[in-house]
C-alpha cells in the first residue's frame, strides 16, 4: 500500500485553512471532498439560468486577519468588496434605520429616530470595542484541559486572566455581566428606540435556536463582534460570490503542497488498535492515513464514519446530547429589476437588510419554532450582491439571498420533503419583504429553496445546523463540542476535529481551522 498520508475529510474553508497551515509546515495533506467543489457551506452556485448566488453563506465572518496574510487569498484571485452600509432594518410604518461601518455616520443615522440612542450607540460601540479585543484572544487560543491540565494550559489561562484584568474594573463587570444575559436586556439597557435595539440584538441570534430574550443569546453577540466588533455587524463580500473566497483559499492551499480531490465521499475512517488508520472512499478505495482530520460536523464524524464500537459509553452519550438541530433556511431569488423598498434609497440596499423590527417581533418568531411551526412573521436577513457584484446577474438584473428564521429541522406536522410544506414556506418568506417591497413578487424569475433538511442532506450539516452545533454557553470554549473534545483531538488516536464544531465556531473567520492545524502540527511534527 502507498505511504499513509496527512488526509482532511472536507473542503470547506476549515479544511482548507488546516490545508494550507499542514503544507506549508511540508506535510502535504489529501483533502478529500465529497461534492464537485469546495468551499462546504461557502459556494457560489448557478440557481436560475444566468443568476448566480452565494448558496448559503452570503458574507465572511470576516476572515482572521492572520488567516488573510498567511494564505495571501487577494494573489489567489479574491476580491473583497466591503460596504460602508453595515445594515438597513424596516418598520412596518415605513421608516427604515440604516447602520453603516462608520460609528459617526450611524450616529447620525440614528439621531433621527433618538438623539439619546445615537449619544448611547458611541458609548455601546466603544464599550463592544474593548471587550472584542480581549475575545479576539480567547477565540485563538486552544481550550485548556480542565481536569489534567499541562503546563501550556496554565499559561493559556494566565493569558485570558491578563486580558480580563487589562480591560479595567467597568469593562471586566460588563463582560462577566453581559455574556449569560439576554440580548434583548443587554440593548434595552443602552437604547429606547425598539427598530434599534431589535437591529442590534438580531445578531445575537442569527443562526442559533434562540430568541433575544434566551439567556447566552449575548455572548453570541459577543462571539461575533470579536470578528467585527461594529455593533450591528458589518459585510464581507467577494466579487464572484462568497465562493471566490474559498476558491483562492484552495488555491493558496495547493500552491502551499496541498492536494485536493473533488467527487471523493469519505463513507468509513477505519480504527484499529485505537487509532485512525485509513479511509475508505465510497467508491471502495482506501487511503491509508497518518492522521485523518474530519471538517465535518461532530456527528457526522462519530456516528456516520466511525464505527461506534470504538467510542466509550460516555463519549457517545455526550455526542448524542450535543444540539446540533437548526432553524435556518434559505431563499434565493432571481429578479428582473431591483424591488422598490419603501423608506430607503437605492443605495441603503447595499448592504444586509433586516426585517425584524421588535425584539417581541423577533422573540415570536422563535416562539412558533419550539413547538415544530416554521414562522409566519419571521425574522429574514437578506442581500442583493448584485448590487455591488454585477457578474451574478444580467445586466439589469439581480439577485437576491434570503435567510429566514425559525424554519425549525422538525417539524411538528409533515416533513421538509414535503414540496407543500416547501412552497408554503417560499411563500411566507416572500409575504413577509412584499410588506416593504410589494413589487417583489412580480419581478422574480426564478427562486432556489433550501431547508434545514437540505442543508443536511446536500451540504452534510446535520440536523441543519449552520455553526455545526449551537453556540449556547454549554458549547463554547472548553465545552465546544465537549469537555473531552474540546482540543481539536479525539479520543482515537490519529483523529481530530478541525471544523466549526469545535472552538470558537463563529462562523466563516478561519479560526477553528487554523487553531486546529496548530494543535495537529504539535502532535505530528
Amino acid at each position: 500500500m502507498p505511504n499513509p498520508r496527512t488526509i482532511i475529510i472536507g473542503a470547506g474553508h476549515n479544511g482548507l485553512v488546516t490545508a494550507f497551515y499542514l503544507a506549508r509546515a511540508g506535510l502535504k495533506p489529501l483533502v478529500l471532498e465529497r461534492r464537485a467543489q469546495v468551499g462546504g457551506a461557502a459556494v457560489t452556485e448557478e440557481f436560475h439560468p444566468g443568476f448566480r448566488v452565494s448558496t448559503l453563506a452570503h458574507s465572511a465572518g470576516p476572515i482572521r486577519p492572520d488567516i488573510v496574510r498567511d494564505m495571501q487569498v487577494e494573489k489567489h484571485g479574491l476580491k473583497l468588496i466591503v460596504p460602508e452600509v453595515a445594515v438597513t432594518s424596516f418598520s412596518p410604518d415605513g421608516c427604515a434605520l440604516t447602520l453603516y461601518r462608520d460609528i459617526e455616520r450611524s450616529v447620525e443615522s440614528i439621531a433621527a429616530f433618538s438623539k439619546r440612542d445615537a449619544e448611547r450607540y458611541r458609548e455601546f460601540a466603544a464599550a463592544l470595542a474593548k471587550l472584542s479585543k480581549m475575545i479576539a484572544k480567547v477565540l485563538a487560543l486552544t481550550p485548556p484541559e480542565i481536569e489534567n491540565p499541562a503546563t501550556q494550559d496554565l499559561l493559556s489561562l494566565l493569558q485570558v486572566g491578563r486580558s480580563v484584568r487589562g480591560l479595567g474594573k467597568k469593562d471586566t463587570y460588563n463582560l462577566l455581566r453581559w455574556a449569560p444575559m439576554p440580548v434583548a436586556d443587554l440593548v434595552a439597557e443602552f437604547f429606547e428606540t425598539e427598530l434599534l435595539r431589535a437591529t442590534i440584538a438580531a445578531r445575537g441570534i442569527f443562526g442559533t435556536v434562540m430568541g433575544p430574550w434566551s439567556a447566552g443569546s449575548s455572548l453570541v453577540l459577543l462571539l461575533r463582534a470579536a470578528a467585527d466588533p461594529t455593533p450591528a455587524g458589518g459585510n464581507y463580500f467577494a466579487t464572484g460570490g462568497i465562493g471566490a473566497l474559498t476558491q483562492a483559499m484552495a488555491s493558496a492551499a495547493q500552491q502551499a503542497g496541498a492536494e485536493i480531490r473533488t467527487n471523493a465521499e469519505v463513507a468509513e475512517v477505519r480504527i484499529g488498535n485505537g487509532a485512525a488508520q485509513s479511509v475508505i472512499l465510497s467508491s471502495g478505495e482506501e487511503i491509508p492515513a497518518r492522521a485523518v482530520i474530519s471538517n465535518a460536523d461532530p456527528k457526522r464524524t462519530f456516528l456516520k464514519l466511525v464505527d461506534p464500537v470504538q467510542l466509550m459509553p460516555t463519549f457517545t452519550r455526550r455526542l448524542q446530547n450535543y444540539r446540533v438541530n437548526g432553524t435556518v433556511a434559505k431563499l434565493n431569488l432571481a429578479l428582473s429589476a431591483l424591488p422598490t423598498f419603501k423608506g430607503v434609497n437605492n443605495g441603503a440596499l447595499s448592504g444586509r437588510m433586516q426585517i425584524g423590527p421588535e425584539i417581541d417581533y423577533i422573540e415570536r418568531a422563535f416562539d412558533e419554532s419550539k413547538y415544530g411551526n416554521f414562522s409566519r412573521a419571521p425574522y429574514l436577513e437578506f442581500t442583493i450582491p448584485s448590487l455591488t457584484d454585477a457578474s451574478l446577474a444580467p445586466a439589469g438584473q439581480h439577485v437576491m439571498s434570503i435567510y429566514m428564521q425559525y424554519g425549525p429541522y422538525k417539524l411538528r406536522d409533515g416533513s421538509w420533503s414535503d414540496d407543500a410544506k416547501r412552497k408554503q414556506l417560499v411563500d411566507t418568506i416572500i409575504t413577509t419583504i412584499s410588506q416593504y417591497a410589494p413589487d417583489l413578487r412580480e419581478k422574480i424569475l426564478g427562486q432556489q429553496i433550501i431547508t434545514p433538511l437540505d442543508l443536511e442532506e446536500t451540504y452534510g450539516l446535520t440536523g441543519g445546523h449552520i455553526f455545526h452545533g449551537e453556540l449556547a454557553l454549554d458549547q463554547v470554549f472548553t465545552m465546544r463540542p465537549f469537555l473531552d473534545c474540546s482540543r481539536y483531538r479525539t479520543p482515537i488516536k490519529n483523529l481530530y476535529l478541525c471544523g466549526s464544531g469545535t472552538h470558537p465556531g463563529t462562523g466563516l473567520t478561519g479560526a477553528s481551522g487554523a487553531n486546529a492545524a496548530r494543535e495537529i502540527l504539535k502532535d505530528l511534527k
